[in-house]
């Protein structure tokens, strides 16, 4: 039994500019996933990089308030949403609200620095 929890994962900052935490990478752990799982948090008034993976992706957010941005469309977005961002699409989430927006990422198949593109 694999059960990874939020506070032994290591803590860095992501190319797009959020604080992540891997949660379950099959090239980091004996695991049979096509996906990838990140724990995700934005402080007040900061906004992600702009980026693109070839891959599909979906944030799920569990705090905070926040302006999801994908190619030329927004949205606000609170907690309970589930966005789907489709392979090579251009995106960004902005924190819009008085505490920090905090979402899970799951991207599929799982992340690899090369299947990115930061604007």
């Amino acid at each position: 039994m694999l059960v990874q929890k939020l506070n032994n994962c290591q803590e860095f900052i992501a190319g797009d500019n959020t604080i992540l935490r891997e949660l379950l990478h099959p090239d980091k752990q004996p695991i049979a996933l096509r996906y990838s799982l990140a724990h995700a948090s934005l402080p007040v008034g900061k906004t992600s990089q702009p980026h693109s993976l070839s891959t599909s992706e979906v944030y799920y957010i569990l705090n905070g308030k926040g302006e999801m941005h994908i190619n030329d469309e927004s949205q606000m977005v609170e907690p309970g949403d589930a966005v789907y961002i489709p392979p090579n699409t251009k995106q960004f989430i902005r924190n819009s609200g008085t505490e920090p927006l905090i979402f899970i990422c799951i991207v599929d198949p799982a992340w690899r620095q090369e299947d990115e593109t930061v604007y």
